[in-house]
């Protein structure tokens, strides 16, 4: 129904996907502003180009989340992004925490009771690659370790993260 370009395939993704897909996006973003934006933006994305999805590569929620993180990522990195954060005057700028007190106060997806069971370095690892959208050499020097180490606590970690997912498929 949903390849077909079917209006009420739409509706239904919107309907169970929108929340869960605002937060990831929410949590990138930190605004409320640009999630609205890059959500309407991702579902745009996913409604063009569902034709593109296989079921045997992986489920349609996983697809639509990567969309979504590389949606917001596209996003921060944009020029209009870029530009308005050198024009927020800086008060705005630091005072600024209802984003942080939303994404604090409403866990979209369930994710973060997941994300708190694993260990420390695990969950910095996953925040730096998925929510802040650094590659891993950028891991290695911000958090001055060895390529080779990062490459190895990631999959590590992903591996962890995929077996507390395992209950959730």
């Amino acid at each position: 129904m949903v390849k077909q370009h079917n209006e009420n395939g739409f509706h239904y993704l919107y309907e169970n996907y929108a929340s869960a897909l605002y937060g990831v996006i929410f949590r990138i973003t930190n605004s409320k502003e640009a999630s609205e934006e890059v959500i309407q933006d991702t579902f745009l994305k996913i409604w063009n180009s569902i034709e593109q999805y296989d079921s045997s590569k992986g489920r349609l929620y996983t697809w639509m989340i990567n969309i979504a993180r590389n949606s917001a990522l596209d996003y921060l990195k944009s020029k209009n992004f870029q530009n308005s954060l050198k024009n927020q005057s800086l008060p705005d700028f630091v005072y600024n925490d209802t984003a942080l007190s939303v994404s604090d106060n409403q866990d979209f997806i369930g994710f973060n009771k997941i994300l708190d069971t694993l260990d420390e370095d695990k969950k910095q690892l996953i925040d730096l690659a998925y929510y802040k959208g650094f590659s891993q050499s950028e891991i290695s020097e911000t958090l001055q370790m060895p390529l080779g180490t990062v490459k190895t606590k990631m999959r590590n970690a992903l591996m962890k993260l995929k077996d507390l997912l395992k209950d959730y498929r």
